[in-house]
């Protein structure tokens, strides 16, 4: 998602770094096998690896490829969001997750922006109307083309998008309306803050751009703005290929999300034990 610092403005790899990340992702790939060989699921059958790209960062604005400082607002709305990626959070109900943790949405722009996994999107287009099925959670957004209001539950957390075409081959979809919260999910992607602590306030704005660059590829660029929670807005860059042999399956996550019960359940009895040794050694 960012830049190393030490790149500064540079938008592409050297040589050297891209054989130093194309070996690293390499390496990576390889852990499938190497959990297949010892009988063990581990990284290696969730991570999904792509090929290396010479791009250094998502982010191609601002130019150095880092987010913008959050406001003084946006600092402190962080500071009450709960999630799991938080590091020495206690939880004590569902309110101590946030929405990807329970299985709801990662939520925008977060939902598309590519994971460690489940990073396939279909496009559906129709008279009037643009469908974006994604991989993770398997929702939908439904992008109405002829200037009308989509309303559904869905909105609330993937906000209302409307689109409209530019030059005969880039759809541009306009969202706002997306659902605020201390537990909206955040950024959330590979080189990003890590522990979802992005809030969303109800002016977020999201303007998105898919041109077709070829008959199997799109440039997918979006502009995030949020006045109340960064000092300026910023833009991400990925380049899609399309991949007909890519299979979405089953997204059973709320089947088998035992994780909550065992995070609160461990985060209780961790608590209680610390309170029954303070007050031994009263």
């Amino acid at each position: 998602m960012q830049r190393d610092p030490a790149q500064g403005n540079r938008v592409f790899l050297t040589d050297e770094e891209f054989a130093a990340r194309s070996e690293k992702m390499k390496v990576a790939a390889g852990r499938y096998d190497k959990d297949s060989s010892s009988d063990k699921l581990g990284q290696g059958h969730w991570v999904e690896m792509g090929a290396p790209t010479r791009r250094t960062s998502l982010l191609v604005s601002p130019a150095n490829g880092r987010l913008p400082d959050k406001t003084a607002e946006g600092t402190r709305r962080s500071a009450l969001m709960r999630s799991s990626w938080r590091k020495g959070q206690s939880f004590d109900w569902v309110t101590d997750f946030d929405s990807w943790d329970r299985c709801i949405t990662r939520g925008m722009p977060a939902s598309m922006l590519p994971m460690q996994y489940n990073n396939g999107i279909r496009i559906f287009q129709a008279p009037n109307l643009v469908a974006i099925q994604l991989e993770m959670i398997h929702e939908t957004r439904l992008v109405p083309t002829d200037g009308r209001s989509v309303q559904t539950r869905v909105m609330r957390t993937l906000g209302e998008s409307r689109g409209r075409w530019e030059g005969g081959n880039t759809l541009v979809v306009e969202t706002s309306k997306i659902q605020p919260g201390p537990s909206a999910t955040s950024i959330v992607t590979t080189g990003s803050p890590p522990e979802n602590d992005t809030p969303i306030s109800d002016q977020a704005r999201i303007v998105e751009r898919f041109t077709m660059t070829g008959p199997n590829t799109i440039v997918y660029e979006m502009t995030y703005t949020d006045p109340v929670i960064f000092t300026a807005p910023w833009t991400v860059r990925l380049d899609w290929q399309k991949n007909d042999k890519y299979k979405f399956f089953e997204y059973a996550c709320h089947e088998g999300n035992v994780q909550l019960r065992n995070y609160i359940n461990a985060s209780r009895a961790e608590r209680s034990r610390i309170a029954g040794g303070a007050k031994a050694s009263q």
